[in-house]
């Protein structure tokens, strides 16, 4: 059977287009079987006019096409699907940094009117009783929005500022619960360089305030340990107060939300856990790759 010049590679690439079944080459084939047709189509036509013979194929044609068609697969196709990798790889890393934005501007939302409503209500309450309480108060909310409002700008804190915020919100914490809250956070100075995404260790003391101060009658400490781990740096938040409980244990949104954060961040090179110590105390650990600023 005779076959105009060039139209048997194209309809081999066809075939081995369809046995191939990549999805992930399903717009890069187009192009590839253009290129291949005229490449091979050129390549016949000279080896036609080499020989005298333009106009009609023989077997020996077609072998000839067939070998030119796959040398140009074989040099073509990795190149196209290494940029097409690399295109979806740059797709997904816009659309996971589009997503943890959203994600973050959600948290603040939830975070930042119910934590201000109450640090003012509690305000001006102490201002008629208790003067002095509430100037410390004061004093500790405008140390905590001074940390916080230039990070909730910025993608990167700084594991120093990220205590430094920590330490703000636990001061408020103590000022409202009065005795019933002690805390320490022991974070190395030289750790302090380390970048964190911002509000990523708020979660952690919230918690703990939420479910192990709030319920609990008697008195609660909230203790904050920072470490290095060869490349990892370890974050503890324990206390000893109510405890969550075992249905939720680790079920708030903003645990379930720092989980997802770490995730789409660092993927399996962090972690996260939150469980209930052999002492008894309340763990929450996260674990995530040293990224010096």
């Amino acid at each position: 059977m005779l076959l105009p010049v060039g139209a048997s590679g194209a309809c081999m690439l066809v075939l081995l287009a369809r046995a191939a079944r990549l999805r992930e080459w399903r717009f890069l084939w187009p192009v590839l079987l253009l290129f291949i047709g005229v490449f091979s189509w050129l390549a016949g036509l000279l080896y036609h006019e080499g020989m005298g013979r333009a106009g009609v194929v023989t077997h020996n044609d077609l072998l000839v096409q067939f070998a030119v068609a796959a040398l140009a697969l074989l040099l073509l196709a990795p190149r196209l699907w290494i940029a097409q990798q690399q295109s979806r790889a740059l797709q997904m890393a816009r659309l996971t940094q589009a997503a943890l934005s959203a994600d973050l501007k959600a948290l603040q939302a939830q975070i930042e009117p119910h934590f201000l409503y109450n640090t003012l209500a509690n305000t001006r309450y102490l201002a008629g009783h208790d003067p002095e309480r509430a100037v410390a108060m004061l004093d500790h909310l405008i140390g905590y929005l001074h940390t916080a409002l230039p990070d909730l700008r910025s993608p990167m804190s700084s594991l120093g500022r990220e205590c430094e915020l920590a330490g703000h919100y636990l001061a408020l914490m103590g000022i409202r619960f009065g005795d019933r809250l002690q805390y320490d956070i022991d974070c190395p100075a030289e750790l302090g360089v380390v970048e964190l995404p911002p509000l990523m260790l708020m979660p952690l003391v919230e918690n703990a305030v939420q479910h192990g101060v709030e319920p609990h009658p008697g008195n609660v400490m909230v203790h904050m340990l920072v470490r290095r781990q060869n490349d990892a740096l370890v974050v503890t938040v324990r206390d000893n107060g109510a405890g969550p409980g075992k249905t939720a244990l680790g079920s708030g949104v903003g645990l379930r939300n720092l989980r997802e954060r770490l995730a789409a961040l660092h993927g399996n090179a962090a972690g996260f856990r939150l469980q209930v110590a052999a002492d008894g105390w309340t763990e929450a650990v996260i674990t995530l790759p040293m990224v010096a600023a």
